[in-house]
């Protein structure tokens, strides 16, 4: 089985952090790029069968494809601010280019249909605060169904799990097609901050084919390819951000999912708590 845990390097390519695709995966669609950009650099990008977002994770920078141009304003880090993104089709060569320097991820899926490149700007990206007590969490839903329908397969958000709290929980899977799931490959990567941060991170299966209990870092890839999977536990002092990056054979984009039944009752306990008041953590504006 195709390790899981992939630490901060070992996916790295060149100077560029993370370069996921589906092949090293062991899978069929779901991919993830982490680039960097020097300062006054340009990087080009050609898509081949992937349509991607370019999701500033720190500096911003312009995105050129198809003849049309995008400048994203993009945030000081994934805990500073909700980004402004862009949607890019496969076939497609983009130029990216940034007068600060920048990282930039670009989750990726494997797809069909050629779409027209999009901008998203961070104003109209909802931001849900999800769960109750130390469960309490932000979900930042730029590239979800209903929210951004404008992609074949791919599904990406950002969430940011404040310091002491659990969040992915109840623990969830969706690999299979039935009342409630549909099938998706997930990637996780991970930012934690603070110096030498951690978080824990769990994904099991029923049948005990998939055990896994780890401690993630910052730059961390975590890959769920079946089973179910949460919490992510923030350690305290060292808050946690991770991206979400979705796809799978339906014909249909969804991230319906179905709870682990063990642990499906803790949903009822959030209506007689409230929330933890750090959530949100950011909006388009900034810090809240």
């Amino acid at each position: 089985m195709t390790a899981l845990h992939h630490p901060r390097g070992t996916l790295a390519d060149g100077d560029d952090p993370v370069l996921l695709t589906p092949d090293h995966a062991g899978w069929t669609y779901t991919g993830l790029r982490v680039l960097t950009v020097a300062a006054g650099g340009t990087r080009t990008v050609r898509t081949g069968e992937f349509e991607a977002f370019v999701l500033p994770l720190r500096g911003g920078c312009t995105v050129a494809v198809d003849g049309e141009s995008f400048a994203l304003r993009g945030r000081g880090s994934v805990f500073t601010r909700v980004t402004d993104f862009a949607y890019v089709p496969r076939d497609a060569e983009v130029t990216v280019h940034s007068w600060e320097g920048c990282e930039l991820a670009l989750p990726m899926a494997r797809c069909t249909r050629r779409m027209a490149p999009r901008y998203g700007p961070a104003e109209d990206v909802p931001v849900e605060v999800r769960g109750a007590g130390n469960a309490t969490r932000q979900v930042t839903n730029f590239g979800v169904p209903g929210v951004w329908d404008h992609a074949d397969k791919l599904n990406a958000c950002e969430l940011i799990t404040p310091d002491g709290n659990w969040s992915s929980y109840p623990p969830h899977k969706h690999d299979e097609a039935s009342e409630c799931e549909v099938v998706n490959e997930e990637i996780y990567y991970f930012r934690i901050a603070g110096r030498d941060g951690f978080g824990l991170h769990r994904t099991y299966t029923a049948d005990g084919a998939i055990d896994v209990d780890t401690a993630v870092r910052d730059g961390d890839v975590f890959l769920i390819p079946r089973g179910f999977h949460g919490p992510c536990v923030a350690a305290p002092g060292y808050p946690m951000y991770y991206l979400n990056v979705l796809a799978g054979p339906g014909p249909e984009r969804s991230m319906a999912f179905c709870d682990d039944p063990a642990h499906s009752w803790v949903r009822d306990t959030w209506a007689g708590q409230e929330q933890d008041p750090r959530c949100p953590v950011t909006t388009a504006e900034g810090r809240t």
